[in-house]
């Protein structure tokens, strides 16, 4: 396979990005530095990106349209859980959801075999924006807007980081029956029961707890991005697809800003 192709599937960045960590001798393969992209590597060179060992393992990326009722675990004795959706795919023992969603949360899930895509899509000091739409069942104190900007604080006194939320008294929604974020305002008011979350942590419950403490009650709840990555409208609850390597760049910040 050629080097700068096996950088870019595990994540190092574009293959334009690729190229020029590579003219900047930021790669060794079996302890020389390399430039030459085309270069053809095999399971038994060592590679290192910026000291940094990239493992050989075959790696597999998926976007899934998680529907609710199931749980985000690769097994449970009590429900049916994401994975179980996967069953005959490459791969599927070592398989996992990125993150959670809770059981009657839908939605935009990612579930792969690289552990370190995984921490860098989870991890807090990451600051990976999720988008999420809910609908509540009561209206959002006045202030919500400026408070979740700020960064609320929680009814047991957790402090959330800076969050972005839309509202709007009159919801216009898309092909998938969520709010179209085009037609949101922000708005202070209070007079309305819908509007979509943006945060960078994901604790439990986190987006339930946070519009509770803005006297709201989340009724219905769907992730819709993390970072650039959109859900794929073409894609029913329950199914799924591979990542293209565009979306893996898209989900997260590319690996070559940070090595």
């Amino acid at each position: 396979m050629r080097l700068d192709k096996f950088l870019s599937q595990h994540n190092i960045g574009t293959r334009s990005e690729v190229k020029k960590i590579l003219k900047n001798g930021r790669i060794r393969v079996n302890g020389e530095i390399v430039k030459a992209p085309e270069m053809q590597i095999g399971e038994t060179d060592i590679i290192l990106a910026d000291e940094r060992v990239i493992s050989h393992q075959e790696l597999y990326y998926y976007m899934f349209h998680k529907p609710a009722g199931c749980v985000s675990a690769c097994s449970d004795r009590e429900h049916e859980t994401v994975m179980d959706y996967f069953k005959g795919c490459d791969r599927f023992d070592e398989l996992f959801p990125v993150g959670r969603l809770d059981k009657d949360t839908e939605g935009l899930l990612i579930v792969t075999n690289d552990g370190d895509f995984s921490h860098r899509l989870t991890s807090p000091g990451k600051h990976v924006e999720k988008r999420y739409y809910f609908r509540s069942a009561e209206p959002l104190d006045a202030d919500a807007v400026s408070r979740m900007a700020q960064g609320i604080t929680l009814r047991d006194g957790t402090k959330c980081s800076p969050a972005g939320l839309l509202l709007r008294e009159e919801a216009a929604h898309d092909k998938n029956g969520c709010l179209s974020e085009d037609a949101l305002i922000k708005s202070g008011g209070a007079s309305m029961a819908e509007g979509i979350l943006t945060i960078t942590e994901g604790a439990y419950h986190q987006v339930k707890r946070m519009v509770a403490a803005c006297g709201g009650r989340v009724i219905y709840l769907k992730r819709l991005s993390i970072g650039n990555l959109s859900l794929d409208p073409n894609l029913g609850k329950g199914a799924y697809r591979e990542l293209t390597e565009e979306e893996k760049c898209l989900a997260i910040s590319p690996f070559a800003e940070k090595i």
